[in-house]
């Protein structure tokens, strides 16, 4: 199968032209300053991408001035229609592939993350969107358009078995859980929160059993998900808002936490007293303001951690989307057009996903 080169004109996608853009309000155009071609790249014809609440933020300038004009979304699957004679990876012309949050890093031998397989924690990472590639001056423009170019080392075969509507949240609201159940030993022998049943917290639910944990309690304000929430594997529902003395009942049950709330008003103090002894409390959710207070005591007498994640590495990305296909997992989708775009983010920020978004692009769905 031939290449296909593209030209400027041909990277076009929904862009976001101010803050009143997270309200429906993108429009499509050309991207003023794609990255240009290297040998170490590839192109993706887009067929499907996530939604990811990080694409909001971003539209309305929710964590800092946003560079418009910015086109979000970086959970992207797509068909390899270029790959650079340089690509060490075995990816071919019309190979089914995806893209997440992270397009680049330095991959210097000198760096410490690079060297180390955290290529996620790089200083000098490239975002999907709505970022620069230092050494062209190229910007970053995401996955809500026809085509995408990645350096290769980002780029993911999709393994047969998982369908590419499914298989697009994974690469960012996916990782973001997986990776730090993963890395915090979630598995037999362990007792796993998870804290927000929405985008985020499903997948926890979705990974956590499937990792083999002993008891997957799903943790959330009322108890309209709680049916959801057993079907996704939970042994146990807690409902904060409903359930009386939650904190006290549910006292050191936890061996483990993974946190996708990001409300400033969240009953931090409380989730904390649910760890046990030696337990680990985990923050994935990124709030636009600050984290509410915590008393200090509930990690000095248990002698707990407190940490944070950021999605994942390229490894676990692999290790990951290799688990889903053998285990089956299903993420709760919702499907969307391409051209309905507008209406899927404000549909998304208005908590209707169940419980993620995927963009659909006709033109090219029919070959990924």
């Amino acid at each position: 199968m031939a290449a296909k080169i593209l030209q400027k004109s041909d990277f076009q996608g929904w862009c976001g032209l101010d803050k009143k853009s997270a309200e429906g309000n993108m429009q499509w155009q050309e991207f003023p300053n794609p990255k240009k071609w290297e040998e170490t790249d590839i192109d993706i014809e887009i067929s499907h991408c996530g939604i990811c609440g990080s694409d909001i933020h971003t539209l309305r300038s929710g964590w800092g001035p946003t560079p418009y004009p910015v086109c979000v979304g970086h959970e992207i699957i797509g068909r390899a229609i270029r790959v650079g004679n340089r690509v060490s990876k075995n990816i071919q012309i019309g190979d089914r592939v995806g893209v997440g949050a992270q397009n680049s890093s330095c991959l210097r031998a000198d760096c410490e993350e690079c060297s180390s397989g955290l290529e996620n924690h790089c200083t000098r990472s490239v975002n999907t969107f709505a970022d620069k590639y230092p050494h062209d001056g190229g910007e970053s423009y995401g996955g809500y358009a026809d085509y995408h170019r990645a350096p290769s080392h980002f780029v993911f075969k999709i393994p047969e078995g998982l369908e590419s509507a499914e298989a697009a949240p994974m690469l960012c609201g996916g990782i973001t859980v997986f990776s730090p159940l993963k890395e915090n030993g979630c598995g037999p022998g362990k007792k796993v929160g998870i804290i927000g049943v929405g985008g985020l917290g499903h997948f926890g639910l979705l990974f956590a059993r499937a990792l083999g944990a002993d008891r997957v309690v799903g943790i959330s304000r009322r108890s309209d998900k709680r049916e959801d929430v057993l079907k996704m594997g939970a042994d146990l529902y807690i409902a904060t808002e409903e359930e009386k003395d939650w904190s006290k009942k549910h006292a050191r049950s936890l061996d483990l936490i993974i946190c996708t709330v990001s409300s400033p008003k969240m009953p931090l103090s409380q989730y904390l007293r649910l760890l046990r002894t030696k337990g680990t409390f985990i923050q994935v959710g990124a709030p636009e303001d600050q984290l509410p207070p915590m008393n200090a005591f509930h990690f000095i007498a248990k002698g707990a951690k407190f940490g944070g994640s950021m999605i994942g590495s390229p490894a676990q990305i692999e290790e990951m989307l290799q688990l889903a296909a053998e285990k089956n997992i299903k993420p709760w989708i919702n499907r969307y057009s391409m051209q309905d775009a507008n209406r899927a983010i404000v549909d998304m920020e208005a908590g209707r996903a169940r419980y993620r978004i995927t963009l659909v692009n006709e033109k090219r769905a029919g070959t990924s």
